[in-house]
């Protein structure tokens, strides 16, 4: 019970931070089934496992964890498993032997359970060193007569520690391990470092992995202009993985070639970004009928909409600034970003949530205690989603003006832009035969 209501509450608020896209390779999620994923966002990461089942789900923690207020006591509540790490307590590296044992018998039993195998949460472009943590895992279930299936489960952020970014959440086809008993030590030693082996194999196919955070940027440009050339959809995120893989083979393969396309992209990315326009941007007509929609769509939300998003921003100013303030002076690093804010969130919001309608009933009584209890969530999210919709037509309005009326400038782009897309396509061409082998 304690558990469903931790899983409800925390993938609600999941859903409210950020913009959340499942893709399945695998359905089938039930026995025993050990869940592994690359781990970029400090808690957030294994709260987003609530996302992909509703079975119950058993963590493993670094052990320190359990010793936080508040949170100690929720990841002992979901019966989580503590990991003792060399570099928090190498004194204590002993008792994780009865935590992989634990772990074992939950597996044994036909439960699931979740382990990030790079052994700690970071801001790399690309996965740490695979643990052997749950191949050790596997084996003592393995040895136990029981075969279970190990799920790759990669997680991509836009930008993680923003409200209302994306993330791509990728669960990969699954690693079937049969029941087994090696014959020697040496031969437990190669079991367990051959499926290390096919783990981080599974994690690089459902994760993104550059050289360089750079790298993205120069992706992500590659992929907009191929995607327009060639009618795509934009965001794919299979066909990004490629344009990664394939930057890296030019990288290593044609430094020079590869140096110059960087520069030649980049450069064009930044002159878009001058004047805040993208690839897509280039190639839109502005046609007299859809800017005056345009314009009529945007008034009528401001004249609606404005009243409400003035409400709001009076009645949540305060939690609004202490959440922002404490984000900006507490100082934690960049992976514990979102989870500082998310948790933050969690419990500021509800306490003020009890403050506003508390003030209601003592206004207004009966009635304003069940307007504010009723009304303050959807005012709130009412007023961030205003606030984030008039931005984006704001930035629109400053494309529209700086593209629609800058003639000379956009053929310019354009030509740029269509020189930048013949080059792609060539490179596309040259290198997807070695990258759909790899």
């Amino acid at each position: 019970m304690f558990y469903r209501l931790v899983r409800g509450i925390v993938a609600f608020a999941l859903r409210l931070f950020y913009r959340v896209e499942v893709v399945r390779q695998t359905t089938d999620l039930s026995g025993p089934v050990m869940f592994v994923g690359n781990h970029p966002n400090s808690l957030i990461d294994p709260a987003l496992v609530f996302m992909i089942t509703d079975r119950q789900v058993t963590f493993l923690a670094r052990e320190p964890l359990f010793r936080v207020p508040v949170m100690g006591w929720l990841l002992k509540g979901i019966d989580a498993l503590p990991v003792y790490r060399k570099q928090d307590n190498p004194g204590l590296m002993e008792k994780n032997e009865g935590t992989l044992d634990t772990a074992a018998s939950a597996l044994v039993s036909g439960r699931a359970i979740t382990i990030f195998p790079e052994g700690k949460s970071h801001s790399a472009p690309q996965l740490s060193e695979i643990k052997t943590g749950c191949a050790r895992i596997a084996l003592k279930v393995a040895k136990a007569g029981q075969a279970m299936r190990i799920i790759p489960v990669g997680l991509t952020y836009e930008q993680k520690h923003r409200f209302k970014s994306r993330v791509h959440l990728e669960v990969g086809e699954a690693i079937l391990v049969e029941a087994a008993s090696p014959e020697s030590a040496e031969a437990e030693q190669e079991w367990v470092r051959a499926l290390t082996e096919r783990v981080g194999a599974a994690l690089r196919s459902v994760t993104l992995n550059l050289e360089d955070w750079e790298d993205l940027a120069l992706i992500e440009t590659a992929d907009q202009l191929f995607a327009l050339r060639n009618g795509f959809r934009e965001k794919d995120p299979d066909r990004l993985r490629l344009f990664s893989k394939g930057a890296s083979l030019l990288r290593n393969e044609q430094p020079d070639r590869f140096d110059d396309l960087k520069e030649d992209v980049m450069s064009f990315r930044t002159r878009l970004e001058l004047v805040n326009a993208t690839p897509g941007d280039l190639s839109f007509v502005y046609r007299p009928r859809q800017v005056a929609w345009f314009i009529a769509r945007n008034l009528g939300a401001l004249l609606l909409g404005f009243p409400l998003f003035a409400l709001g921003v009076v009645l949540f100013f305060v939690p609004f600034m202490a959440l922002r303030l404490l984000a900006m002076v507490t100082p934690v690093s960049k992976d514990r970003v979102a989870t500082l804010k998310l948790v933050s969130a969690l419990v500021t919001v509800p306490a003020w949530w009890t403050l506003l309608t508390v003030a209601g009933w003592a206004l207004a009584g009966t009635v304003g205690l069940v307007v504010a209890l009723v009304g303050a969530l959807p005012l709130a999210l009412f007023t961030r989603y205003f606030l984030e919709r008039r931005r984006a037509a704001f930035n629109d309005a400053l494309a529209f003006l700086r593209m629609g009326n800058r003639s000379r400038l956009k053929q310019h782009l354009l030509f740029h832009g269509e020189r930048l897309q013949e080059e792609i396509q060539v490179l596309v061409r040259e290198l997807k035969p070695r990258l759909d082998e790899s």
